[in-house]
């Protein structure tokens, strides 16, 4: 990323266009660079062994002390995940968000021993920051996490507004509503560019009320007779209070289950956040001695992560809680994309031990934070910018996004779909794409942050999927004699125990036999060609035999 003249507005999204999570972006002007979010993305299917995906910042290399701020929307891990990995390659910057999105980054960033080091501003909505050459005003955003903030961000050529993930909640939770009252007046003000939500716009009318999940969960629980195991991600803290009050309402004591399910309501409750009796709160020893009708658990595990506290429970191997025939699990989330097998599974295995299930499929016991096109259109139509750029949301939703701000009047060529990268140039003149900076994604693998890459991936997807075979052999220098081998071993590629597959290892070794003899092995000066003529007539051989590509790895060893 380069400076830019002082009369360009740049913004590069690093991570967030055309996928669901790792959100971050760029905005700079006169040389200085503000940072909104700073999130990471849960590895996919394909990423196998990945624990953890963050954004590439390579393009801010040396441009770290150009980073005045960075500026959080909200406490999900989307949007603030990657800042203990990423914060010291940015500069150690300060950090801008209210107050319940500080306590979980905090309690993310005591895990690194960095909560001492990183300096934390609290912000307050309406109240303005000056980030010279920026001025940010935060705004209300309901959403699925209590404490989301949009933010107008004054710049000398004009005034962004972004959304950051939003709906327009008539009834929420907490009563704090979408500012619609302050979006109007930044459309009487002038908005130079709209940066919207675009995750929900696919969905018509308009996205569910907070309020219903509790309509659902005063029905299903008062007819459970006896316990109830509720999971739901453990940042709701709207969804939370609502479980709880219900519970009380029917004789229930809470036990919390699940390491960040007790750390997040800890901290909403200390900030005052979340509201629960302290002689609600159980301990499994208490619950061992109370009736089952009078149980109610919250849980982490509702997307079916293998290790997760739920899908212990629905395997039976939970140390502490066993599900009963005739127990109640309320799964109050959505099945996020990608996730549906494992969720199945979970569903699955509930049943098969004796519990009754409710989930999205079957019951509303799950709405989304995110807004609906009649919502998206209320947003244009209050803010009315000259530019438009459609964030938070997969390609498609990218483009439906910016057709839906074409009909609401905006022109075709003042709406901008983006690919991450692609920095969006904006002048007196007028706005255009510029050449694409830098971008991908560093993959965390255990304790190790980027030193697993796309070569390491692909070769974990060909182990998966047609196992390995190791050559053996040892071969005299001076005379090059074969002295040991070629032996050949083989995992996850076929059963070596069966005469007919003994047959085809003794077939391998064969070819690799025949191609030794066509060298004069005594002259071999690389060795490393050696290697590569071995796999090729290891492959060759497989695929003809068998029609299978095993990884292959060949060991000469020269003696």
């Amino acid at each position: 990323m380069s400076t830019e003249t002082s009369e360009q507005l740049s913004l590069y999204t690093l991570g967030g266009l055309g996928e669901i999570g790792m959100n971050m972006m760029a905005i700079e002007y006169a040389g200085k660079i503000l940072l909104v979010d700073c999130g990471l993305m849960f590895p996919e299917a394909y990423m196998m062994g990945i624990d953890l995906v963050l954004p590439d910042i390579s393009s801010l290399e040396g441009r770290q002390d150009d980073i005045i701020a960075l500026v959080l929307t909200h406490g999900h891990e989307d949007h603030i995940g990657a800042i203990p990995f990423l914060w010291r390659d940015l500069g150690e910057p300060a950090i801008y968000a209210t107050g319940l999105t500080l306590g979980l980054l905090r309690s993310k960033l005591k895990e690194f021993e960095l909560d001492s080091k990183v300096p934390m501003i609290e912000i307050q909505t309406r109240q303005k920051v000056d980030l010279f050459p920026f001025e940010i005003e935060p705004f209300r955003a309901a959403h699925s996490i209590v404490d989301g903030v949009g933010l107008a961000i004054r710049t000398p050529i004009g005034l962004i507004v972004h959304t950051g993930d939003f709906k327009i909640d008539q009834t929420p939770v907490d009563g704090q509503n979408t500012d619609l009252a302050r979006l109007a007046e930044f459309g009487e003000e002038g908005v130079l560019l709209l940066l919207a939500d675009s995750t929900n716009v696919e969905n018509d009318g308009y996205t569910l009320s907070e309020r219903t999940v509790k309509k659902a969960l005063e029905e299903i629980i008062p007819q459970s007779v006896k316990r109830v195991v509720v999971a739901t991600f453990s940042s709701n803290i709207h969804r939370i209070q609502q479980i709880a009050d219900v519970a009380a309402s029917n004789n229930r004591k809470l036990l919390i289950n699940g390491r960040s399910m007790v750390a997040n309501i800890d901290i909403a409750r200390k900030l005052g956040y979340l509201k629960i009796a302290e002689e609600q709160f159980i301990d499994l020893r208490d619950m061992r001695s109370l009736p089952p009708e009078e149980v109610l658990i919250i849980t982490t595990g509702s997307q079916g992560e293998p290790l997760s506290a739920l899908m212990r429970i629905a395997l039976g191997d939970h140390k502490q809680i066993e599900l009963e025939r005739g127990d109640t699990v309320i799964l109050s989330s959505k099945f996020i994309p990608g996730n549906e097998k494992a969720i199945s599974d979970l569903i699955n295995n509930l049943y098969r031990r004796g519990a009754e299930v409710f989930y999205e499929k079957t019951s509303e016991i799950h709405v989304s934070g995110h807004a609906s096109r009649e919502e998206l259109k209320l947003v244009h139509n209050l803010t009315r910018p000259k530019y438009f750029m459609p964030v938070h949301g997969e390609y498609r939703h990218l483009v439906k996004h910016a057709q839906l701000a074409q009909e609401m009047g905006i022109d075709a060529e003042n709406c901008f779909v983006v690919d991450n990268g692609y920095p969006l140039l904006i002048t007196a003149e007028g706005a255009e794409l510029g050449e694409k900076c830098e971008t991908g994604r560093v993959f965390v693998d255990g304790k190790g942050v980027g030193d697993v890459g796309a070569m390491q991936l692909r070769d974990r997807r060909h182990l998966a999927n047609h196992g390995l075979v190791i050559l053996m052999l040892a071969i005299n220098q001076s005379t090059g004699k074969i002295v040991q081998g070629p032996e050949l071993f083989s995992k996850g590629f076929i059963e070596e125990e069966s005469e007919e597959n003994n047959a085809l290892l003794d077939e391998a070794k064969q070819a690799v036999c025949d191609l030794l003899d066509e060298h004069s092995l005594d002259a071999v000066s690389d060795w490393e060609e050696l290697r590569v003529e071995v796999r090729k007539a290891l492959r060759r051989c497989f695929n003809k035999k068998v029609a299978r590509r095993p990884l292959i790895l060949p060991v000469i060893l020269q003696l």
